[in-house]
């Protein structure tokens, strides 16, 4: 089997040249990246809706890195994701995203496209297919199952595409395809007209700060792009062959971040409020919530924040309010709607429970949201309904699943 795999699957990498196993086509890789991209910036924090210019300015670099890459005919597209975590992610068919956390480490527009082109590269080469591969190669059916996010409560209840999106963009690459991204990027970086010394700059800076074990690049870029002093090497060298010199840009990236190098401090007291909460301390978080919202009331994260809060403190009527608030700024997002819908369910307002949790399943499918909706049927004496909810919750893993098989038990027998 393995050899008619291999005689049957294998093409040509579009950037290296080489042969490789290729089990995925181009219209299945195109197909997969469109439908996973908006689930996966869901789970990775939504749209950094604050500020859209900021996400047309990396648009921008990214189109121009993109037209030099070996597939310029890829459907690249590129956003600007609301996650402190300093990281940044590609899917099959050029999708790529970049978190504002990592935005506000950069110094100039070069080092920018030196991530932008790195990224490219992984989109271009087809790394996450092969990981995909190399995957189902290993362990068919491990796509449905969740992946832990950022926030613990998060692992494992996602579902479906948006576990396989979330798993691509967070897993970890290998040397080899990190060294070719450098290579690779660096040429495109070269040929769009940027110094390629900025992505030798960039290299360094990441492996002081994982050195360092700072808290956030560890758990982000660090964890899915790991630096080392061997690819500062290979970089040089590459930049020494090829000559430095050309565009940084370092005044109109200044320009260009302002508002959100203007709004840093609401984040960092959102940042400071999440780990205060998760420490217990409620009234500590409470005012740190309350001093980002002071400083950008138009954020959605940060009343949805102060809803949990809220919750915690058995103000209900207030968390209420702020999730509603959540929701109305930023209704496409999924986790807010999920805590809209959850409260509500608590409070018995069956018909605002399910139209949030089942928005919230439009857009990324978690276990949750099918079993509470499996509740919300089993009050309104819809068993139909309810056994179909509690089944597809039964198909996750965890506390969840046990609790919806209970449950589809006690109405199927």
């Amino acid at each position: 089997m393995a050899l008619m795999l291999l005689f049957t699957g294998c093409s040509v990498n579009p950037v290296t040249g080489e042969n490789e196993l290729s089990l995925i086509g181009e219209s299945q890789e195109l197909a997969m990246g469109a439908e996973q991209y908006k689930p996966t910036q869901q789970t990775q924090g939504g749209q950094f809706y604050i500020d859209p210019e900021l996400t047309l300015y990396v648009r921008e670099v990214g189109n121009k890195l993109a037209r030099e890459s070996d597939r310029p005919d890829l459907p690249y597209e590129f956003v600007v994701l609301n996650s402190s975590v300093p990281n940044a992610w590609a899917l099959p068919g050029g999708k790529i995203a970049v978190n504002r956390g990592l935005l506000t480490k950069l110094e100039d527009e070069a080092q920018l496209a030196s991530v932008l082109g790195h990224e490219i590269v992984h989109a271009a080469a087809r790394h996450s297919v092969q990981r995909m591969q190399k995957g189902m190669l290993i362990n068919v059916g491990m796509a449905g199952l969740g992946f832990a996010l950022s926030e613990n409560e998060w692992a494992g209840l996602l579902m479906g595409g948006a576990s396989v999106g979330a798993q691509l963009a967070l897993a970890q690459y290998g040397q080899g395809d990190e060294l070719e991204s450098d290579h690779y990027g660096i040429l495109y970086m070269k040929e769009a007209g940027y110094d390629p010394q900025a992505a030798v700059e960039l290299q360094e800076i990441f492996l002081r700060l994982s050195e360092g074990q700072q808290a956030g690049f560890v758990d982000g870029l660090f964890a899915t792009h790991p630096p080392s002093s061997k690819r500062v090497r290979e970089n040089s060298k590459l930049v020494d062959e090829i000559g430095g010199g050309g565009y940084r840009g370092a005044d109109v990236y200044k320009k260009k971040t302002a508002t959100l190098r203007k709004v840093q401090p609401a984040y960092e007291a959102h940042d400071q409020a999440m780990k205060l909460a998760s420490e217990g301390d409620m009234d500590a978080a409470l005012k740190k919530i309350n001093r980002a919202i002071e400083i950008l009331p138009r954020e959605a994260m940060f009343y949805a924040l102060r809803g949990r809060i809220y919750q915690e403190q058995k103000k209900q009527t207030r968390a209420t309010e702020d999730f509603e608030k959540a929701v109305s700024m930023y209704p496409e997002m999924f986790m807010y709607r999920i805590y809209n819908g959850l409260n509500a369910l608590k409070l018995n307002n069956l018909s605002k429970a399910r139209e949030n949790l089942a928005r919230a399943n439009d857009v990324v499918p978690t276990s949750i949201a099918f079993l509470r909706l499996g509740d919300v049927a089993v009050k309104e004496n819809k068993r139909d309904e309810a056994i179909a909810y509690y089944s597809k919750a039964a198909e996750s893993s965890g506390d969840i699943a046990e609790e919806a098989r209970r449950k589809l038990a006690a109405l199927t027998r």
